[in-house]
């Protein structure tokens, strides 16, 4: 498979979720087999380092400015490569120019790779001024022109074959040999339940707050926040951690148990299921809610629960606290689980099939 692709993304390598679990951990492998690649993020280090903190202004519009400048001379580098492939958007605000000029003007196949429906507007108060030029209808036209879609999920995969004709189910995936290999011990103590995400996803541990307030009164438990912005609510057992990649696996294997609430809307729907990969990856079972690809990565009773009300949370929370030895029996299904069906060891060949020419 001699070729070279340019894998243009929004986020320096190494940092970001999305990035890291969807093809950066692939590297490798696409090394072995002959292909030649360059990475091409629009944020530098130094702008991602304060893009998402208060103030910053100046260094946040310079390095946006720094990143328009990087496209526009990139497009003059484009001709020694086979295939580009694109991540999300190759600008984080306004229309898709830079994807029409790759696609009709250098005619370079695009392979168009995406992970949540960002053809929807989704606000919060971290990104509404940015949200205004976001352009979401671009998603439809970058679709269209692409030579392949890779889409975490069915939701994803059939917003994407209205406008193109060749869509793969790309799910995003574990490194469940080199970096989530370790499994969880069910210990002793008191019971730990864990969250991890960033500051963009961490309101949704707001609709649990009643549930924890009373389950406190009755039950001795810690809530483990793992984020890069604590969380704004306060609670006897909470601990927070900062997000720390060189401690990532340590932190994620103090929780006994992880959740993963989200709010049923087509949004969530776009989701891929993330945190309960993580979850059940090392070992941790995974309680979240029944929205989108959850219900295919979680059996109920088997590697985690599916809860839908605060009741339906609070019951599964009770059930666990007062039978620990559930957990330990799930640890092993839900690490199988992974394995078998969301490893990059699983997802190999299909990962590779992106870059065939058929």
């Amino acid at each position: 498979m001699s070729m070279r692709v340019a894998f243009i993304v929004p986020y320096p390598i190494g940092e970001a979720p999305s990035q890291r679990f969807r093809f950066e951990q692939y590297f490798g492998i696409l090394k072995q087999q002959g292909v030649d690649f360059d990475i091409f993020p629009f944020l530098s280090n130094a702008t991602w380092q304060v893009l998402y903190k208060p103030g910053h202004y100046i260094a946040k519009v310079l390095g946006i400015l720094a990143g328009f400048l990087k496209r526009f001379l990139l497009l003059f580098r484009l001709g020694k490569y086979d295939m580009v492939f694109i991540h999300r958007e190759a600008a984080p605000v306004g229309p898709p120019v830079f994807e029409w000029v790759i696609a009709k003007v250098l005619g370079k196949k695009i392979i168009y790779d995406f992970d949540d429906a960002i053809w929807l507007s989704n606000t919060s108060e971290h990104n509404k001024i940015a949200a205004a030029f976001k352009w979401h209808g671009k998603v439809s036209a970058i679709c269209s022109w692409a030579w392949k879609c890779s889409c975490g999920n069915d939701y994803l995969a059939n917003y994407a074959r209205q406008y193109c004709n060749n869509v793969v189910v790309n799910p995003t995936t574990i490194d469940t040999e080199h970096l989530h290999n370790r499994v969880k011990y069910q210990g002793q103590g008191p019971l730990v339940i864990g969250w991890t995400g960033t500051h963009s996803t961490i309101s949704y541990l707001n609709q649990l707050l009643p549930v924890f307030e009373q389950l406190e009164k009755e039950h001795d438990f810690k809530l483990l926040v793992i984020s890069n912005r604590e969380p704004d609510f306060k609670l006897r057992g909470l601990e927070y951690l900062s997000w720390n990649k060189s401690t990532e696996i340590d932190d994620l294997l103090k929780m006994d148990v992880g959740i993963m609430p989200l709010e049923d809307d087509k949004w969530a729907a776009g989701k891929c299921g993330f945190k309960a990969l993580q979850y059940m990856s090392l070992g941790i079972p995974a309680m979240v809610s029944p929205v989108g690809v959850n219900t295919r990565i979680v059996d109920e009773g088997i590697n985690g629960y599916l809860c839908t009300t605060n009741a339906e949370w609070s019951a599964a929370l009770k059930a666990i606290l007062q039978q620990r030895e559930a957990l330990a029996a799930m640890s092993a299904n839900a690490r199988k689980k992974i394995i078998d069906n969301y490893s990059v060891l699983s997802n190999t060949q299909n990962f590779l099939g992106l870059f065939k020419k058929d």
